[in-house]
């Protein structure tokens, strides 16, 4: 597997409104298209490129909770990195993104931070979720 970049930032807010004022107004960031989520939201562009993916919450986390949920990393050769991942035994969960088809690997650094990486639609590997345990 080979990094390519940092993708996107992901915050949960009960304030998407003003979230999007926020992102707008001071760092200049436009609201732009988003792929048909089941939860509402709002994605962020800078350029051509979705940076900052809102999502909205009923009510607002705890303070000393972090409102960023994850950060993300475009990647090459998810049959590869799916492999390193249960060789290692850590645990992941993969989504698809709807209308997109990206391969999303959800995984939990050791500090319980959650990681992304994202895999084109096209990578082909086995998508089941792998609880950490050895087949």
């Amino acid at each position: 597997m080979a990094l390519i970049d940092l993708d996107h930032v992901n915050i949960r807010t009960a304030r998407l409104a003003e979230m999007v004022q926020f992102y707008g107004e001071v760092l200049g960031l436009r609201e732009g298209p988003r792929p048909g989520f089941a939860m509402g939201g709002a994605w962020l562009y800078c350029g051509e490129r979705a940076v900052v993916h809102l999502v909205e919450v009923a009510t607002a986390p705890n303070a000393p909770t972090p409102q960023i949920e994850h950060f993300a990393l475009t990647a090459a050769d998810l049959k590869g990195f799916l492999c390193k991942l249960r060789d290692l035994r850590v645990p992941y969960h993969i989504a698809i993104v709807p209308d997109l088809e990206l391969r999303q690997v959800f995984l939990r650094d050791p500090d319980g931070n959650r990681i992304e990486i994202s895999f084109q639609a096209d990578e082909q590997a086995d998508l089941s979720d792998f609880d950490g345990c050895a087949a």
